[in-house]
């Protein structure tokens, strides 16, 4: 991850899923901050958690934060 905030989690669709990226790679649709684990889990990132997914600086969260999750 090169960039000082690399991860963008993206505003709900109809559905309530988010777009997850980071970088330049987008990982997939979360529907709650354990996807967004588990997306970061497989991008490298060992140590994450729902607690460090929710206080993390290097996550840009656009159309609301770590709570909102529908349109």
């Amino acid at each position: 991850m090169a960039s000082a905030q690399p991860i963008v989690i993206y505003p709900p669709a109809e559905d309530g899923g988010r777009r997850v990226r980071v970088d330049d790679r987008f990982l997939g649709i979360a529907y709650g901050l354990l996807d967004i684990v588990e997306f970061l889990r497989l991008a490298g990132l060992e140590d994450v958690d729902d607690l460090w997914v929710r206080q993390s600086g290097l996550i840009e969260w656009r159309g609301g934060g770590p709570d909102e999750w529908e349109q």
